[in-house]
């Protein structure tokens, strides 16, 4: 079975998108929990940045979740 890059990176960030919006956090506000520019979550948001497992991992911090949570 082959996964498809593009698919998988949509679904993350689609992810993180909404579980944001569900802990009622901008974009600028997630960034700042996560000591990156606000830029930098946004383009994470959009799907067009290769986030890392280290990054990933950031974010589920800041949002108060598991990676399984993301990633499911």
């Amino acid at each position: 079975m082959a996964l498809d890059y593009q698919e998988e990176v949509a679904y993350i960030s689609n992810r993180i998108r909404q579980l944001r919006k569900e802990k009622h956090l901008t974009v600028q506000e997630l960034a700042y929990r996560c000591d990156m520019e606000r830029s930098n979550m946004s383009r994470i948001e959009a799907g067009r940045t290769n986030l890392t497992v280290k990054t990933m991992c950031i974010i589920c911090n800041a949002l108060c979740v598991n990676l399984r949570d993301l990633i499911r």
